[in-house]
């Protein structure tokens, strides 16, 4: 069977992922901070399933989790998903810098890693995935938050681009786009999401799906929602003021 390597895999996108690859016949190794809730997670996809579901407890904030999250991708992955992630209360100058730090941290630095880690193999095999999570905040003003999701595009764009004549397409690496998700995301930020139409929410195993069906198309960037899809195109015909001043409050209303 083909191994899927979950980061943030307990809840919200990640856990959608684990569902559906578990359902797909995927082995997984899942990625979370909380080792009871966990291993829950894993028992309950094993018996589900009939999967193979290992665990690996680790914070991708701190060297420890990461380092052993670099040598656990490195074996047998076929498939990495890059979501672990977290949102800050509060606006810039209001967040601790070291609070800013842990974010560049986990979004940025850990995908870089892992992503580094992992291809070397799934080159080699002659074929595999890297999934790296992103958002749609990726291509508005959303402060740290924001940058580093367009951090995060970019650099799956550039590593698709520097991977594809040695993988001949078989290695595939994709930044993922999505929405406002119902998830625990926006509780863990105590964010206030109540101006946020229903129109704009995307069910989570819905950007799942359209998520594996743009990396079997060899998609480098998949918005998953007809609604999203033209928002993005918008904000690439707007001047970037107008973005700014469109995109910087919505969904940033903290309790």
């Amino acid at each position: 069977m083909p191994t899927a390597f979950i980061t943030g895999a307990t809840a919200g996108i990640g856990a959608a992922f684990a569902r559906r690859l578990a359902s797909d016949g995927f082995d997984l190794v899942l990625l979370a901070r909380d080792a009871e809730r966990l291993e829950r997670t894993a028992a309950e996809l094993r018996a589900a399933y009939g999967v193979r579901a290992e665990t690996l407890p680790a914070d991708l904030s701190a060297e420890e989790g990461l380092a052993a999250a670099e040598e656990r991708v490195r074996k047998d992955v076929d498939l990495l998903v890059n979501n672990a992630g977290f949102g800050n209360k509060g606006v810039f100058l209001d967040v601790p810098v070291s609070d800013e730090l842990t974010m560049l941290r986990v979004h940025c630095e850990a995908v870089l890693r892992l992503t580094h880690a992992a291809l070397p193999g799934m080159l080699a095999r002659g074929r595999g995935g890297v999934v790296n999570v992103s958002s749609v905040a990726a291509f508005a003003t959303r402060g740290t938050y924001g940058a580093s999701k367009a951090w995060v595009v970019n650099f799956s764009q550039g590593v698709a681009a520097d991977i594809r004549k040695r993988s001949r397409g078989r290695v595939r690496v994709m930044a993922l786009c999505p929405g406002f998700v119902h998830t625990e995301f926006h509780d863990r930020a105590q964010m206030d999401m109540s101006d946020v139409p229903d129109f704009m929410w995307l069910d989570k195993d819905d950007v799942v799906a359209a998520a594996l069906r743009d990396l079997r198309r060899g998609v480098q960037v998949s918005v998953p929602g007809a609604q999203y899809k033209a928002v993005v195109g918008l904000t690439r015909l707007l001047p970037r003021g107008l973005v700014s001043r469109l995109s910087s409050t919505r969904g940033r209303q903290y309790d």
